[in-house]
């Protein structure tokens, strides 16, 4: 795996013509691809997929459960229509028996290898010996969800809609052996002291039930429905629950048949449900129904629960529902799940694998046998798979394709894993098709091993790569993949002005800063754990612009700029008078996007600021671009009007005032030094640079008094004058 440092130092500078890297090392990077005989692990690793083939297919919507007998004979059923499926171990698969009832959700077999079936709605068992079949037991309960048989041949038959296990002796007397306080006792399995381990709904029990009938709650799931259960070599529990159970349930009009989670799920029960009318012969809609949905509120949990200890959560699937458990040889739980067909393997309570991914979209039911071989039943389309034993011998995955947002030339591709005795080869296409077509590259010539090279793809703004793990047929260990990194070059593209705006009069900007660098940068702040780094643009021009200070006579300019590729710009700002022919340098190598500057130093007239933008930080001198863009124009002005013909007559006084460039912004007057008092000029607009103004004064008391004036600009230019009234 690649270390954040490594990964750092790629993104931290983004320029046209610096190499960046594309990288794809986590779960959801290679999710994102086609992965053909591979399986996926949740930090990111790609390996060989164990062997898989298709056993059979029944052509039915899908397959609920799945028994073998002591001769390797295998047995699934589902719906819609209650069809019993024989494959035998080296023979074509055939239907054996027909009942009438709309599905079947268990089948067990014995220790002499008899064969019972349990049929739903209105559940009956059945036992199946060749091609007959007959009633073996009636639990008079409306759904048969789950059966297991014990050494001695009894039969355990767990039940809804009143939540009860009945026990059946192998001639086919039964009772009522264990009764629940819950609706459904969704699925049952023995344990190695003789114990039965029960999951319910709605309540999300896990409950033991002691030889003798009593029953101990061992863990209360946090989800509604407990679908399924393993039992590990020391007694511990491994339960998978689904659904929210605060999700609301359907209401239906009909009485409905309930069926295990989504699809199918339950009414009476578990999540969704499926409306049975009498006639049954809209049993293909009602199954149709039943495959449609695509989730379960509140994902899927699959905890251990150990004999003496806490439970522990090892696994969850927020968009998916789990329909079986099995340990493998080695004692890993697997876990077949919907509703995208995949099959997990969980490796640690923190680690799992994708093993496989069905070309359907439940796996159902899950089955081990001896040799080493897994058996899936499936859903959406109903078909039975071998998984294993032993490995596929190529696997390949072509990556999600990327974008580079340009013009781009490809070059090394590096990948990062084990070959452990395999192999390991790249390709590479490319094009400017945001999706492969006929009109992309074809695939290089690969590049093998984990040196990585150079793919021959012509320059194009978006690429994938193809990778193939190859291992020999006996080999136990598979190659495995890492991450793959892929280097490209972007084409430069010149840098734009958009916007300048020359900012308020007699307020300035702070001093522009240095550069900031990685040896001067102070901080650091690293993303979330299992995020990807942040592209860290240090030394790229500041988007927020700081607060201004007053300071007489200054003056100063904003402006926004992009650049296409991402680069780090600086700029160059320059004056000139509107009848003037040649541009002053203000500033050059500024990294910010603003600037003032102290407009005293000019005559007061009109000017223009041009920008000039380089990306000279981001290339080289041959590969550098600029753009420019000019301002309109502005006024610098620091000269205040003129007050003339200050005059007083009786107690009126007046003046005219005047400003070479600056409209008049405001007149006062103070009487014998008192506070300025605003006055209107004649006709009260202060709208053009000369204006009138007449003040007539009131109660005024005898003897001398003196009026000063004072007249602003907009640009606060300001000028006194003062007169006496007697």
């Amino acid at each position: 795996m690649k270390s954040f440092s490594l990964l750092l130092c790629t993104a931290v500078f983004c320029g046209a013509t610096e190499t960046h890297t594309w990288t794809q090392s986590d779960y959801a990077d290679f999710q994102k691809g086609v992965r053909t005989h591979l399986s996926i692990r949740s930090d990111g690793r790609l390996s060989l997929a164990p062997k898989m083939s298709e056993v059979y297919d029944s052509s039915t919507a899908y397959l609920w459960t799945l028994a073998q007998d002591s001769h390797g004979n295998l047995y699934t059923a589902g719906g819609p229509g209650a069809k019993l499926f024989r494959i035998p171990p080296n023979g074509k698969g055939e239907k054996i028996a027909d009942f009438d009832a709309l599905e079947i959700h268990s089948i067990a077999v014995d220790s002499k290898d008899r064969v019972y079936v349990a049929t739903a709605p209105d559940g009956k068992v059945y036992r199946v010996e060749g091609t007959k079949s007959t009633i073996f037991y009636d639990p008079k309960q409306k759904y048969i969800w789950s059966m297991v048989c014990d050494p001695a041949g009894n039969l355990y038959i767990a039940t809804g809609d009143q939540g009860e296990i009945h026990k059946v002796t192998p001639d086919g007397k039964g009772e009522v052996f264990f009764k629940s306080d819950e609706t459904h006792i969704r699925s049952i399995a023995l344990d190695h002291s003789g114990n039965l381990i029960a999951g319910t709904e709605p309540g999300g029990l896990v409950i033991r039930i002691s030889p003798k009938g009593e029953g101990f709650v061992v863990y209360q799931m946090s989800k509604r429905e407990v679908t399924a259960l393993a039992i590990g070599p020391n007694n511990e529990i491994y339960a998978a629950a689904v659904g929210s159970k605060t999700a609301p349930r359907p209401v239906t009009s009909t009485p409905a048949l309930p069926a295990p989670v989504a699809p199918p799920a339950m009414a009476a029960g578990p999540t969704t449900a499926i409306t049975i009318t009498p006639q049954v012969a809209s049993a293909p809609t009602a199954a149709s129904a039943l495959i449609a949905p695509s989730t379960v509120p509140g994902g899927s949990d699959v905890y251990l629960i150990p004999t003496r200890e806490t439970p522990q959560r090892i696994w969850t699937g927020a968009q998916d529902v789990v329909y079986s458990l099995v340990l493998d040889a080695e004692g890993r739980l697997l876990i077949g799940s919907g509703n995208k067909g995949n099959l997990y393997r969980v490796e640690t309570p923190s680690l799992y694998l994708t093993l496989e991914t069905f070309p359907v979209e439940q796996v159902t039911m899950l089955l081990p046998a001896k040799d080493g071989t897994l058996f899936a039943a499936t859903g959406n389309v109903g078909k039975v798979f071998r998984i294993g034993p032993g490995l596929e011998t190529e696997g390949t995955i072509e990556s999600d394709v990327f974008d580079s947002g340009g013009f781009a030339t490809w070059g090394r591709i590096q990948p990062s894993g084990d070959l452990n005795g395999g192999a390991i080869a790249i390709a590479a296409r490319s094009g400017n098709l945001d999706r492969p077509q006929k009109d992309w590259s074809p695939w290089s010539k690969p590049v093998t091993g984990l040196d990585g090279g150079h793919v021959d793809v012509p320059p194009a703004r978006f690429l994938q790569w193809k990778a193939t793990l190859t291992s020999a047929a006996t080999a136990k260990l598979s190659p495995t993949l890492d991450s793959v990194d892929a280097a490209y070059l972007r084409q430069n593209i010149a840098p734009k002005i958009d916007q300048i705006e020359v900012t308020p009069y007699n307020y300035r900007f702070p001093a522009p800063t240095a550069p900031l660098t990685l040896s001067s940068a102070a901080t650091l702040t690293l993303p979330a754990m299992g995020a990807k780094p942040p592209a860290l643009h240090l030394g790229t021009e500041s988007t927020v612009y700081p607060a201004m200070t007053f300071q007489k006579g200054a003056l100063g300019v904003r402006w926004t700029a992009s650049d296409e590729n991402g680069d780090s710009l600086v700029y160059t700002v320059e004056i000139r008078g509107v009848k003037e022919k040649n541009w002053k340098l203000l500033r050059d190598k500024l990294h910010e996007k603003y600037y003032s500057f102290d407009s005293t130093a000019f005559a007061d007239g009109d000017y223009r600021i041009r920008i000039t933008a380089s990306d000279a930080p981001s290339n080289t001198p041959e590969d550098t671009l600029t753009s420019q863009q000019e301002s309109d124009p502005f006024t610098i002005d620091n000269t205040p009007p003129a007050i003339t013909n200050l005059q007083a007559a009786g107690n009126t006084v007046k003046w005219h005032a005047a400003d070479a460039l600056s409209t008049i912004y405001k007149a006062e007057y103070s009487l014998d030094g008192g506070d300025w008092t605003v006055v209107d000029p004649v006709g009260r607009l202060s709208d053009s640079q000369a204006l009138d103004y007449a003040l007539t004064l009131k109660n005024l008391t005898p003897g001398e008094h003196t009026v000063a004036v004072r007249v602003s600009d907009e640009n606060d230019n300001s000028a006194v004058e003062k007169t006496q009234i007697h």
